[in-house]
């Protein structure tokens, strides 16, 4: 949870405490009069939630080209490489995941074997299927809540883990499985294995019809056997979304 700058702090307060500036003379004001409960809600205003930090960590054996839409683009991500994304709090339906087999040019335009968006490096729109997708929205305010989930429903390029920060006490999601080595050959696609929906186009698959048709199939179970905690069709919300208090951090990786 990213605070803010003291310039920030001072908007808050700066007018009530008729001081000119901001920084050590302060809270050294605050605490030579005997004012502790103005000193911390001025230390709380500038660590209010304003943005969850994402770590995203490359562990594969070979570079990935993290994305993320709707906020964070895309980047090269070599192995044993670490980069961070600060999302706002109250965001939406944010994806982010790995894109394999890139190449792009010094205008940052190219193509991607898996999760390509279009050739471009920051990505605007979604990745092309199969790509593993780490998603969630954001809460915002106090006492609201995180939700986030593992989805193999665009089918499955690379193993990813999607965990709350150290001592949020909330649930780490894994798909570690090298799911790519098992994948059925009518789903095997070239970098990937791809969803029965994507192979075969059909309600069946697809769930177009809505929840009260869509039930798992076989296809879905291998995902499903895979990775427990993932999403493997649609409507496989009770076993594969998760919550957390807002506020919390993520750490996101690669091949885990």
């Amino acid at each position: 949870m990213p605070c803010r700058g003291l310039a920030s702090i001072r908007a808050s307060f700066g007018s009530d405490f008729g001081v000119p500036g901001l920084g050590l003379g302060l809270v050294e004001m605050l605490w030579a009069e005997n004012k502790p409960a103005m000193l911390i809600a001025a230390l709380a205003a500038g660590c209010a939630v304003d943005a969850a930090r994402f770590t995203i960590t490359n562990k594969c054996s070979y570079t990935v080209w993290p994305a993320s839409i709707p906020v964070g683009g895309g980047v090269r991500l070599d192995p044993g490489r670490t980069t961070t994304l600060d999302v706002a709090a109250g965001t939406p339906a944010v994806r982010i995941w790995a894109r394999t087999g890139c190449t792009f040019d010094a205008s940052a335009r190219g193509s991607c074997k898996t999760g390509d968006c279009g050739g471009k490096l920051a990505c605007t729109a979604g990745g092309k299927p199969p790509a593993t997708l780490a998603e969630f929205t954001l809460g915002s305010g106090s006492g609201s809540r995180d939700f986030y989930d593992v989805s193999l429903v665009d089918g499955f390029n690379v193993p990813v883990s999607f965990a709350p920060a150290a001592g949020s006490g909330c649930h780490a999601i894994s798909c570690a499985a090298d799911i790519n080595a098992r994948c059925p050959p009518e789903l095997k696609v070239d970098g990937g294995c791809a969803s029965a929906c994507l192979k075969f186009n059909t309600d069946r698959y697809c769930c177009q019809s809505g929840p009260a048709k869509c039930q798992p199939s076989d296809y879905s179970r291998f995902f499903k056997g895979l990775c427990p905690d993932a999403y493997s069709y649609a409507f496989d919300d009770k076993s594969s979304t998760f919550t957390c208090a807002a506020g919390t951090n993520y750490q996101i990786t690669f091949c885990p």
